[in-house]
């Protein structure tokens, strides 16, 4: 996925300014593809020049006034190229699970209490998730629209859900190593 491909989708549902595309990632696409302030108004301003976006005429033109943007013809077809093409499942990379390796010949100082701390961050993001559900996603929404955003939100509730059982199970792990294993030095 790419940061472009994310703009044009927000675009899409509504038309925004940059501050608005900055707080609508923060409260929904930010939750599985995050950009900075600078990153979104640097691919909105490579949209435009490519002809994918434009601005939107201002009511009456005055100095500073904030820009809205919609989506081209041409955006919404390279939004729909995007979506159609193959994609690979992209590659894990998580510094945890490589710690986690390392700790076989280093030993595990300080391992098992980050453990717990991404175990609380876990349940907490599933918590969060699941009242974003309970909120947006009442059993009569079903929509083709609301579906498939609410399949997005459910493989959000799923990987929280993965992370919190896989930590539940690795700090059992933890508690059952001899002490000579976590203190490898």
């Amino acid at each position: 996925m790419s940061l472009p491909h994310a703009i044009l989708t927000a675009l899409l549902e509504k038309p925004s300014s940059g501050l608005e595309l900055t707080r609508r990632f923060d409260k929904s696409i930010g939750y599985f593809w995050s950009a900075t302030h600078q990153q979104i108004y640097r691919e909105l301003g490579k949209l435009e020049a490519e002809g994918f976006i434009r601005t939107l005429p201002a009511a009456q033109p005055a100095r500073g006034q904030k820009k809205s943007y919609e989506v081209l013809p041409a955006g919404r077809a390279e939004l729909a190229r995007w979506t159609a093409a193959p994609q690979d499942p992209k590659t894990l990379r998580d510094p945890l699970l490589l710690r986690l390796r390392a700790a076989a010949v280093v030993g595990t100082a300080g391992l098992e209490a980050d453990l717990r701390r991404h175990l609380e961050l876990h349940r907490r993001q599933l918590a969060e998730y699941q009242e974003i559900e309970k909120r947006d996603f009442p059993p009569d929404r079903d929509a083709p629209e609301d579906r498939l955003r609410h399949l997005v939100l459910r493989a959000g509730i799923d990987l929280e859900t993965f992370w919190t059982q896989w930590l539940t199970h690795a700090l059992a792990e933890f508690a059952g190593l001899p002490g000579e294993a976590r203190d490898r030095s």
